[in-house]
C-alpha cells in the first residue's frame, strides 16, 4: 500500500477574476483519481487547491501527510484547466519541486501538461500523463509499489507517458483515446471540506451549488477547441447511474443547486427522457445548469430538460455572423441560436450565451451581427472572451507562428489577443463591456430608463468611430472559406 496524495493546481485566489465572481467547484476528475486509487488499495490523502490561500498550503500538506507518491491530477471539467492559465503552471511547477524536496516521486496530469509536457518534467516531475492517462497511472502505481525503491527511470517504457531520459524528452504519444471505463462517477466526496464551499456560496449568493458530470469528451471538431484528453470520443453514463448520483447529493450535502460540468449535457433527448424519469422515481431533481449546443434544443430536448429540473442552459453562440460559425466549422445556424433561446425560454429555463470575439477573419460587420443576436435572442446572460490559441487545434496551426513569449493568458480575466487578429486587444474588451450592458439593460426593461439606452447607443456610435484606431494593419488572413455549412438534425 502507498501512501498518495491527490491534488490539482487550479488556485481559486490567483484568478481575481474568478475570486471575484465566487462559484467555486471541487475538482471532479481529481477526485475521480482519488477514489479509484482508493480502490486499487492505497491510503489516499486530498489537496484541494480550489480554495488554498496559496503553494504554502501544499507545503503544509505534505508534512502532514508524507506521501510516497504525489499525483497532480487537474480537473478535465473545469474549463479554465484547458485555457492552460500562466499563474496556475507557475503553482504547479512549485509544488512539484516541493514534492521532490519532501522525497515524493510526482505525476502530473491535465491539459497543459499534455501539451507542454517538457514544462513540468523540467520543474522535477518524474512522469507526465499525455490525455487522460489513467492506464498509464494504474501501471506506474503498481511499478511503485512493487518496488517501493526503484530507480528514477521507473516510469520508462510505457506509451503516453512523457519522461526525461539524459535530459532529454522522451514520450511516444499514443494519440487521443476513449474515456477509461476505469474512471466513473461517484468520486471521493468525502475527502472534499464541503462546508468550506457551502460557507463561501452562501456568503456570495446565498445558496449552495455542487457539481457533477454526465459524459466525458465532446464528439464536435470546432476549429478552436482544443481537446487534448479525450479528442472527439464521447462517452455517456447511464442516465439511471446519474440520476442516482443526484440524488446521493441531494441527500448527502442538501445542495440547493447542482452544475453539471458536461462539455455537452444529454446530447440524445431520449437519454435525458429517462434521466427526468428516473430522477423523479427516487427523491425528486435538484435544479441544474448545463452546456449544450442550439442544434440540440428540439422542442422535444427543451421539454425533457425542464421536466429533468434543467434551471440554465449554457449555449455555446460564439457568434451572430454566419460567417463566423462558418469558419469555425461550429456547425450551427444563427436562426437556431434564436430558436433554442425562446423553446428553452418557454420551459421557465435562463437562457446563457457564450461569446467569441476576434476570430479569424471577423470584422466589424461580424461583430455588429453578434450585437443583433444578442438584441434579437435576449439571453438572460453571457460570457464574453476572445479567440484563445491552443496547441492542437486548426485555429493554433493558422496563428502559431506569430505566437511570442505570451502563449497563456495569466488568469481568466487576461483576455488578450495572442495573435493578430483585425482589433487589438482594447476594441475587443470595449467590445465585451458594452455587450454586457446591453444584456443589463435588456434584462431591466422596462424598468430601464431612456438615457441608459441612449448612452449605450452614444458609446457603441463612438466605437465605430474609433475603430480605425484599433485596426491591425498585418491582421492574420483567415483561411479559405470553408464548404457550404450543412445543418445538424435536430434530436
Amino acid at each position: 500500500m502507498l501512501r498518495i496524495h491527490v491534488g490539482h493546481c487550479y488556485f481559486l485566489r490567483l484568478d481575481p477574476k474568478q475570486w471575484e465572481r465566487g462559484k467555486p467547484y471541487p475538482p471532479l476528475a481529481t477526485i475521480q483519481v482519488a477514489a479509484l486509487l482508493r480502490q486499487m488499495g492505497h491510503a489516499v490523502s486530498l489537496f484541494d487547491a480550489m480554495l488554498a490561500d496559496g503553494v504554502g498550503d501544499f507545503e503544509d500538506s505534505l508534512r502532514t501527510t508524507r506521501p510516497d507518491l504525489v499525483v497532480l491530477y487537474e480537473d478535465n471539467f473545469n474549463f479554465l484547466t484547458k485555457m492552460c492559465l500562466g499563474r496556475m503552471r507557475e503553482a504547479a511547477c512549485q509544488m512539484i519541486a516541493a514534492a521532490r524536496a519532501g522525497g515524493a516521486r510526482v505525476i502530473v496530469a491535465g491539459s497543459d501538461a499534455s501539451d507542454h509536457p517538457d514544462a513540468f518534467l523540467a520543474a522535477g516531475a518524474h512522469a507526465v500523463l499525455v490525455g487522460e492517462g489513467i492506464a498509464a497511472l494504474a501501471e506506474l502505481v503498481g511499478r511503485l509499489q512493487r518496488d517501493p525503491a526503484i530507480g528514477d527511470d521507473w516510469a520508462a517504457g510505457l506509451g503516453g507517458v512523457a519522461t526525461l531520459a539524459g535530459g532529454q524528452l522522451r514520450l511516444t504519444r499514443l494519440g487521443a483515446l476513449p474515456p477509461d471505463p476505469r474512471l466513473v462517477g461517484h468520486p471521493a466526496w468525502d475527502l472534499v471540506d464541503i462546508e468550506r464551499y457551502r460557507a463561501l456560496w452562501h456568503e456570495r449568493h446565498g445558496y449552495f451549488s455542487l457539481n457533477m458530470a454526465a459524459s466525458r469528451g465532446c464528439p464536435f471538431r470546432c476549429h478552436w477547441c482544443a481537446k487534448p484528453i479525450w479528442g472527439n470520443h464521447y462517452n455517456q453514463r447511464r442516465a439511471e447511474d446519474v440520476a442516482a448520483e443526484m440524488s446521493y447529493l441531494k441527500r448527502t450535502f442538501q445542495p440547493d443547486h447542482i452544475w453539471l460540468a458536461d462539455d455537452i449535457f444529454g446530447f440524445r433527448v431520449d437519454w435525458v427522457t429517462a434521466f427526468a424519469a428516473h430522477l423523479h422515481a427516487a427523491d425528486g431533481p435538484v435544479p441544474f445548469t448545463i452546456q449544450t449546443r442550439a442544434d440540440l434544443i428540439s422542442e422535444r430536448m427543451a421539454a425533457a430538460l425542464g421536466e429533468a429540473g434543467c434551471a440554465e442552459a449554457w449555449i455555446g453562440a460564439e457568434s451572430g455572423s454566419q460567417r463566423v460559425l462558418d469558419a469555425m466549422n461550429k456547425g450551427t445556424h444563427v436562426a437556431v441560436l434564436v430558436t433554442a433561446r425562446a423553446r428553452l425560454g418557454e420551459h421557465g429555463i435562463r437562457v446563457s450565451f457564450f461569446i467569441q470575439l476576434g476570430y479569424l477573419g471577423e470584422q466589424l460587420a461580424d461583430l455588429l451581427a453578434t450585437r443583433e443576436l444578442i438584441a434579437q435572442a435576449a439571453p438572460d446572460d453571457i460570457g464574453v472572451s476572445v479567440s484563445y490559441p491552443l496547441p492542437g487545434t486548426k485555429f493554433y496551426e493558422q496563428v502559431k507562428a506569430q505566437l511570442g513569449a505570451k502563449t497563456h493568458w495569466q488568469d481568466s480575466g487576461d483576455l488578450a489577443m495572442m495573435f493578430r487578429g483585425a482589433y487589438d486587444s482594447d476594441f475587443y474588451r470595449r467590445v465585451r463591456d458594452l455587450l454586457h450592458e446591453q444584456v443589463a439593460i435588456q434584462q431591466a426593461q422596462p424598468a430601464a430608463p431612456d438615457q441608459r439606452h441612449a448612452a449605450l447607443d452614444a458609446q457603441w456610435t463612438a466605437l465605430i468611430a474609433s475603430e480605425g484606431a484599433h485596426r491591425n494593419r498585418n491582421a492574420t488572413s483567415p483561411p479559405p472559406a470553408p464548404a457550404r455549412h450543412v445543418a445538424l438534425p435536430l434530436y
